[in-house]
This record gives C-alpha cells, sequence and structure tokens, in this order.
C-alpha cells in the first residue's frame, strides 16, 4: 500500500541556535526523531524527505523583501535579536529558509501525488511573524507563505488554514487576510500572548474564524470549539488544501499555556481534520510545528498526529 503521510525535515533546523535557556530551543526538534525510532511500525509507515530551502522570491510571497534582507544579513553577521523574545543567530537564516521550504515541499507533495498529506518538524515556528518584521520567537511565516504558493503555483483556488497553537496566529492572520481565497480558523488562549484574535474581528472579507477559549476548561470544549469553527469557515467554501499550524503548546502542562488537550485530543483532532480533508480536498493535508515547549510530551503528540494523518 502507498504510504500515505511524508515526514519532512531538515538539519538547518537544528542550527537555529536561542540558547538553551530560551523556550524554543533545539531539544524541542531532537525530540521528535529519538521518539520515533521507539516506534519502528509508524517510522516504516512514513515517507521520510530532507526538505528544501525556499529562495527568497517565495519568502517574498508574504514578506517584504527589506525584512528579509535584513534577517539574511543579521544572521551573516553572525546574530543579535529582532525583538526581546526572538533570537537570530549565525545558523537562523538556513533553519528559517528551511522550515519554510519544508512546507512547500509538502505542498507541492499534496498536489503532485506523493503524499496527501505531510508533517514538517520545523523550527523556528512562524505564526507570529509579521510581514515586515519578526515576532514572538518567528522570523518567516511558514504557513502563510505556503498558503500564497499554493495560490500561485498549483491548481489550487481556496486554502484553509487551522492553527490550534494556544497562541493567537495574528502573523497568518495578518499575511492572509486580504487574500480572499484563503479562510484562517485560530483557536487561542484568551487573554493571553500576543493579545489579538478577539472573535468579532473577521478581518477585510469576512474570511477569519477566531475562536478565543478561557484557560483550563474541560479538553471536550476546545475540540469541540474547533471543529465548529472550522466546519464554518468551510461553509460554502470548499478547500482545495488544508494547511495545518500544529502548535503542540495547546497540550496540558505546556509552560506557556493553559490549555487542557491530551494526547487524545491530539489524535481526535487530526482525524477530524483527516476526515474533513478527505471528503472536501482529496486528502490534501498539510501540517507545521509551531509551538510546544516541554520537549517530550510535544514529541509524544508528534507520534500522536502522524499516526492519525497515516
Amino acid at each position: 500500500m502507498k504510504q500515505q503521510v511524508a515526514f519532512l525535515s531538515h538539519s538547518d533546523c537544528g542550527r537555529h541556535d536561542t540558547g538553551w535557556d530560551h523556550p524554543e530551543h533545539v531539544g524541542r526538534l531532537r525530540a521528535i526523531p529519538r521518539a520515533l525510532r521507539h516506534d519502528p511500525v509508524l517510522f516504516e509507515s512514513l515517507q521520510h524527505f530532507e526538505g528544501r530551502h525556499a529562495t527568497e522570491d517565495e519568502i517574498a510571497l508574504a514578506h517584504d523583501r527589506d525584512y528579509i534582507a535584513t534577517v539574511r544579513d543579521m544572521a551573516q553577521s553572525g546574530g543579535g535579536r529582532l525583538d526581546p523574545d526572538t533570537v537570530v543567530s549565525e545558523g537562523s537564516w538556513d533553519a528559517a529558509t528551511a522550515g519554510t521550504g519544508c512546507v512547500l515541499d509538502g505542498v507541492d507533495m499534496a498536489f503532485d501525488g506523493r503524499a496527501p498529506r505531510s508533517f514538517s518538524a520545523v523550527r523556528p515556528p512562524g505564526h507570529h511573524a509579521l510581514r515586515d518584521r519578526a515576532m514572538g520567537f518567528c522570523l518567516f511565516g511558514h504557513v502563510a507563505i505556503a498558503a500564497h504558493y499554493a495560490l500561485a503555483t498549483t491548481a489550487c483556488e481556496r486554502v484553509l488554514i487551522v492553527d490550534w497553537d494556544v497562541h493567537h496566529g495574528n502573523g497568518t492572520q495578518a499575511l492572509v487576510e486580504h487574500e480572499p481565497r484563503i479562510h484562517f480558523v485560530s483557536m487561542h488562549q484568551w487573554p493571553w500572548y500576543p493579545g489579538t484574535g478577539a472573535a468579532d474581528d473577521r478581518g477585510p472579507h469576512g474570511t477569519l474564524w477566531n475562536v478565543p477559549m478561557a484557560p483550563s476548561l474541560p479538553s471536550s470544549q476546545y475540540v469541540e470549539a474547533l471543529l465548529r469553527a472550522v466546519d464554518a469557515a468551510a461553509d460554502g467554501f470548499t478547500p482545495d488544501l488544508i494547511l495545518l499550524s500544529a502548535g503542540f503548546d495547546c497540550l496540558e502542562g505546556d509552560p506557556l499555556g493553559a490549555f487542557t488537550l491530551t494526547l487524545d485530543d491530539v489524535g481526535t483532532l487530526t482525524r477530524a481534520l483527516v476526515e474533513r480533508a478527505e471528503r472536501w480536498c482529496g486528502g490534501r493535508l498539510v501540517s507545521a510545528m509551531e509551538g510546544g515547549y516541554a520537549p517530550d510530551p510535544v514529541a509524544q503528540a508528534v507520534l500522536v498526529h502522524l499516526a492519525a494523518l497515516a
């Protein structure tokens, strides 16, 4: 039977050196293949790829060229900080372009038949990055770029982005809200960083479904709220592709959030999105890692997510 799911990453994603005292450190990424090695059945069920680097032209589908040059030049000069939370090291340019490139490869695979579904284990994350500046650990908006890339380079005419990270995907929203062919759903803790994502913020074209949720609720309430919003966003708008910002800081006990989702909930949500992708768009579901700051629980959640994708 043909393997349906691609697991993408790139060794350069480990070169983004934030320091071990930073929440978004390389240990988040290293924990995933370490856990996957202990599940040989799942390992063998996946297609394994090292992704490519995105080009500056591809990144410019969503970001200003002057900002792109700033990130590149800062990395080449040895690094620094683009905001109080967001570190650039010597390897960050290669890491960020590899992160975006992996997700773009996932889009290509979804449309050329190699793998309708994929998960990209990448860092730095992307969903807070704005058009002309970094924010919240994020340099480039991988998923937002992928949405514009799909519209520009494939037969895709409609994209649905789902973001279950505990923080609002303000960068993704800002990078897609002016494109009516993209619908965006974000469920996030409220009030919480970055303070955006009110329920009545529907965007200039009514293409946003923000789902702010109180902390510490029963996990079933988060699952039900997100799936209601996903179905609302697809009502009269059958997507050709689903993109998922898979932030595993939605898990109970994450140090940067207070949602209560369990590994079972991750499986439930993933299977629900797979079922909708099969019904709506030939199974095309491209997932990318965002937050999640307790490495071992994140790795276990990734394994559950991959198994449900498969």
